[in-house]
């Protein structure tokens, strides 16, 4: 399988802002797991009037400490890069503490309960509703609106233009592949929405998730591969026989626990559905799949 190359990791400590770049502080929410790594990292952006990026989950000590680390400054700006549970519920403490703006591509999409790798946000409404070129401006600052769905349909990556770094939710995460789970999910977009990124310029990739990304065309290039390579393996499972995504997950993920290969399947479907798309693969009456 292709390496993912070329990230730096940053030491940290849960609750603490710190300064890991010109005009870019942090703060880790203490909520860990096989989804968020080391736990989603909020954003701010400036000094004096903020922005702040992903809020991340309802745990108000999490918000507590972004109010703490910026005792004296102002929020003006709340950008949300996707309505998953570990990104916008802390939205809400945060715009009720400050009053701030919020901005975000639209609310959540489908209906609750249905299957994904991570629940949704189904109170997230965007005070300002953004489209992908849309400018948004601060004291000092100023993002670009880059519009990435595919990990979930209403994904955006904000580029901070004064310092060519590009926040990417989890659009390209430092530590690990996303996951794609349909119906939201759509690995045809999410293709789409990587191949976006190799005509930038970004010097920095900043996920919610994770490492900075130091190289970012050449980490982007790997992550393409990698998707391409999971569709060779799954084109090699069909040429085998193997036709269910249960048979092809215990094949292709042997090195990943057990516990995550109910998302490994959800992303083997939205492949599958991404190769029904493209004529490679035909899907039968009985959810299994035969190459075409």
């Amino acid at each position: 399988m292709t390496e993912i190359p070329f990230v730096k990791e940053i030491e940290f400590e849960y609750g603490v802002m710190q300064q890991v770049a010109p005009g870019i502080r942090r703060v880790i929410a203490n909520n860990p797991g096989p989804f968020t790594y080391t736990g989603t990292g909020t954003y701010v952006i400036g000094k004096g009037n903020v922005a702040v990026i992903d809020p991340g989950p309802d745990m108000p000590e999490h918000v507590d400490a972004i109010l703490a680390g910026l005792d004296g400054e102002t929020i003006t700006h709340i950008l949300i890069t996707h309505t998953h549970m570990d990104h916008s519920p802390g939205t809400r403490q945060l715009k009720a503490a400050t009053g701030a703006k919020t901005f975000g591509y639209g609310p959540q999409v489908g209906k609750p309960g249905e299957q994904v790798e991570e629940a949704g946000d189904w109170e997230f409404i965007p005070d300002q509703e953004v489209r992908h070129g849309d400018i948004i401006e601060g004291d000092g600052w100023s993002f670009e609106a880059l519009y990435t769905p595919g990990h979930i349909s209403n994904h955006v990556c904000y580029a901070y233009l004064e310092e060519k770094a590009l926040f990417t939710g989890d659009h390209v995460m430092g530590w690990s592949t996303s996951v794609i789970s349909p119906p939201d999910g759509n690995m045809t977009h999410y293709m789409a929405a990587l191949r976006l990124l190799l005509d930038r310029d970004d010097k920095t990739y900043w996920p919610t998730h994770g490492a900075p990304i130091l190289e970012p065309r050449p980490f982007v290039e790997a992550y393409i591969a990698h998707r391409e390579d999971r569709e060779n393996q799954i084109m090699d499972c069909l040429n085998k026989g193997v036709r269910d995504i249960p048979s092809m997950v215990k094949i292709m993920y042997t090195a990943v626990p057990e516990i995550l290969h109910p998302a490994a399947g959800r992303s083997v479907k939205a492949h599958l559905i991404h190769m029904e798309e493209t004529g490679r693969v035909r899907a039968g009456g009985d959810d299994t799949y035969s190459a075409v």
